[in-house]
């Protein structure tokens, strides 16, 4: 029972992983009633990274979650996400083409702009800033970076932090413009005719899940957790196979779940290293926002999308936490997603073609 008890948690303490969890749910319920945006999975991030970083160490262990765990909820938001593909749904992303072209000059520029500020105002080395400039494909730069000798503490922070920063500023900047909180409803209002969830829709939404995960990592699909649930479901949806749709609770869930899985990633670093990776990714995020913005200025006419959508699809965020982002602020989710796959692809081929220029 011990061994399976250990592989189960990774490692982790049982008794440990559940009172992190506890401790981001309570902070991700205080942020939802203090009616903040994206509360959940904001409060419960930033309240299992505070406790880190004040060295709560329960039973004599840092605080953690098995970050596998995350994955079992990762395909509620895909096929939530399907759930909104609308049955023309070709139609519609026939006028995507304009800001699929804009990707292909927006992340190799990002990268150029990123290892530009890596390398010359942060004085980290080519491998680490290189990779750390990649706005997109988490696990793959840092396994990427591992093999090209890339300080590896250095740029798991900067990768992160990407990421974390992202999700904190795009709500909060959506707030600001907005003039009242956004994303921070009771209920989400995912798209679809919600009827009341029977055992058979219950069935088909697992079914979505699990054989959108199982066929897409097949396939070798990017992000096959969230990208396989989703292009099922949106392909049930659409043809009117099924009109089953998570519930609210479900994403609210999931939200909870992945914010206090990043949380608990920040802790181990020394305030020294988290001061100056902070400072370097804060200035990257906000130029690729910048340039974001002024893409969305430009070509949301063109697609049809409101600007805070194009945004959204530009960010450099996960591709998860940003299709959470866009289901809890009501924007299309569809959309964003569809772009932030292709960015994560992009990412990769991108930094494994300019690898020749940085050996150089």
């Amino acid at each position: 029972m011990a061994p399976f008890l250990s592989r189960l948690t990774a490692g982790v303490p049982l008794r440990v992983a559940l009172l992190t969890y506890v401790l981001g749910g309570a902070g991700g319920l205080l942020a939802r009633w203090a009616g903040l945006p994206l509360g959940v999975l904001l409060g419960a991030m930033v309240s299992v990274t505070a406790l880190s970083a004040l060295d709560f160490r329960p039973w004599g262990q840092g605080l953690a979650v098995p970050q596998k765990w995350r994955n079992v909820l990762v395909p509620v938001i895909g096929v939530a996400i399907g759930a909104s593909f609308p049955a023309d749904f070709v139609a519609q992303a026939r006028h995507w083409w304009v800001t699929m072209v804009a990707l292909l000059v927006f992340v190799p520029m990002a990268q150029f702009l990123g290892y530009q500020l890596y390398s010359r105002v942060g004085g980290l080395t080519p491998p680490t800033a290189y990779y750390a400039a990649m706005p997109g494909g988490f696990i793959e730069s840092l396994e990427m970076g591992e093999r090209a000798g890339a300080q590896m503490p250095m740029l798991i922070m900067l990768q992160f932090l990407r990421l974390i920063l992202t999700i904190v500023a795009i709500p909060i900047a959506f707030s600001l413009i907005e003039g009242h909180a956004v994303g921070s409803a009771a209920g989400l209002s995912i798209a679809g005719t919600q009827p009341d969830l029977t055992l058979r829709h219950v069935a088909e939404l697992v079914l979505l899940a699990l054989g959108g995960w199982f066929l897409a990592s097949r396939l070798n699909f990017p992000a096959a957790v969230l990208s396989g649930p989703l292009l099922l479901s949106g392909l049930a949806h659409a043809t009117g196979l099924t009109q089953a749709v998570p519930p609210g609770w479900a994403v609210l869930v999931t939200q909870w779940v992945i914010g206090t899985s990043l949380g608990a990633r920040l802790s181990g670093f020394t305030r020294g290293q988290a001061g100056r990776a902070l400072m370097l990714a804060a200035l990257n995020v906000s130029a690729m926002l910048c340039v974001a913005t002024v893409i969305a200025w430009f070509l949301a006419p063109r697609v049809g999308e409101p600007m805070s959508a194009v945004v959204l699809a530009f960010a450099p965020g996960g591709v998860s936490e940003m299709s959470l982002v866009a289901l809890s602020l009501h924007l299309s989710a569809v959309f964003v997603t569809m772009h932030h796959l292709a960015r994560i692809v992009l990412a990769v081929l991108v930094s494994r073609a300019g690898l020749r220029f940085l050996r150089r």
